[in-house]
């Protein structure tokens, strides 16, 4: 099966960059995921750690003043 795959993708100009462009989208993505996460600023990420923590109606509440 992969003698099929194998010799296919030998008849492509052009098939090696694929690869490459692949693993710098992966790279990009994650390195900017990183960068996201350590300049979050650590209230927020505390105000929504304790989301689970707080009573339904305290929430909605604080929802609808929000809205205003």
């Amino acid at each position: 099966m992969l003698k099929f795959i194998k010799h296919n993708m030998e008849n492509i100009d052009g098939v090696a960059i694929y690869p490459i462009i692949s693993l710098i989208i992966f790279f990009t993505f994650f390195v900017g995921l990183f960068i996201w996460v350590f300049t979050y600023k650590k209230e927020t990420i505390k105000e929504l750690s304790n989301i689970p923590l707080m009573d339904d109606e305290k929430c909605n509440v604080d929802s609808k003043e929000q809205k205003s």
